[in-house]
């Protein structure tokens, strides 16, 4: 058997790597490919990529995002999430040669893992990666869809009036109740929000994560489909910051879907709803957009974050992370 040609996926290879991934999985997705191929030209720094060349003809491909710190995590992992073999040259090790040649690369760069996302039930690829080398990462994915969060409404406090405290009601109840998006403003994370979001990171975790922001941002507003990120303010001055995108087939998944990538509020005003405001925000917004469900991948000892989300209707996805150690 002979071994295939490894080299760069170039940007004249969209059309046939859309076409195989329209084979595979029975759903074109050139739009998504298209931003990809985009996003790791504007920033090569940031991707791994591989195309494999089979009797002198692309045969298959891998594409993995370098990503550092994920909701806290140290160094930098790359998250294979395009992998795939056109349907008439599988069986011939190509696929393991892509993650090979990717494995090579993050060598030169010294990066140390892999990581990449399979369903449950795709026992085909569950057995490929397990021939590859994955194991379970130390993490989980936890999903919900987006039906807004029904726990949002909280009463204001009673105002003095006439020498007494007070709470206006109508016949139908009180109504100074609001919404915890509404007591909180929230609105479009913007570019120029970034060094505010740096500092409140910094000062959650005590790093300086500035690289990862920067390339999260730039990914929010080159790749997104739609822009969902938000941000909260209290007197223009921003006090938290989520970060979410609309994905239109990543890990071959072709429903709708959300993921969100990470959250802050500043120590300063924890405790006061603003995560809670900035989660309930962004579902409202993903169900008027028609998005299904999203998603988020969280660390097993992150319990903090993992005790809020679960208060906030997240379970455990059929979705796994496995991860390889390289070198």
């Amino acid at each position: 058997m002979t071994a295939p040609m490894l080299r760069p996926l170039r940007p004249e290879d969209l059309d046939r790597v859309s076409e195989i991934e329209s084979r595979i999985a029975g759903h074109p997705r050139k739009e998504f490919l298209a931003k990809r191929f985009l996003a790791a030209e504007a920033a090569p720094e940031d991707f791994l990529n591989c195309a494999a060349m089979d009797g002198g003809k692309l045969a298959g491909y891998g594409f993995a995002r370098l990503q550092e710190g994920e909701f806290g995590a140290r160094g930098t992992v790359a998250v294979l999430d395009i992998i795939g073999v056109d349907p008439d040259a599988q069986g011939k090790g190509i696929g393991k040669s892509v993650i090979a040649e990717i494995e090579r690369r993050m060598g030169e760069r010294k990066i140390g893992a892999m990581r990449t996302q399979v369903a449950w039930a795709n026992h085909a690829m569950i057995r490929f990666f397990s021939q590859a080398g994955f194991l379970l990462a130390p993490c989980r994915i936890i999903e919900r869809n987006t039906t807004p969060l029904d726990d949002e409404v909280a009463e204001v406090k009673p105002v003095r009036m006439d020498g007494k405290w007070r709470v206006h009601s109508g016949p139908r109840g009180n109504d100074y109740e609001t919404l915890a998006r509404d007591r909180v403003p929230v609105r479009s994370l913007k570019e120029e929000d970034l060094a505010a979001v740096v500092r409140i990171d910094r000062k959650l975790t005590g790093l300086d994560r500035a690289a990862y922001y920067a390339a999260k941002c730039r990914e929010m507003l080159t790749e997104s489909g739609i822009r969902v990120s938000l941000a909260s303010e209290d007197g223009g001055i921003v006090t938290g910051f989520i970060m979410a995108r609309v994905e239109f087939g990543e890990f071959g998944k072709i429903d709708k879907s959300a993921a969100i990538d990470t959250i802050g509020v500043h120590p300063a005003y924890g405790g006061t709803g603003i995560g809670h405001a900035l989660l309930s925000q962004l579902l409202l917004n993903l169900s008027t957009l028609q998005v299904e469900s999203v998603r988020v991948q969280v660390s097993w000892e992150n319990f903090g974050l993992q005790r809020f989300l679960h208060a906030r209707g997240f379970v455990p996805s059929q979705q796994l992370v496995l991860e390889k150690a390289v070198g």
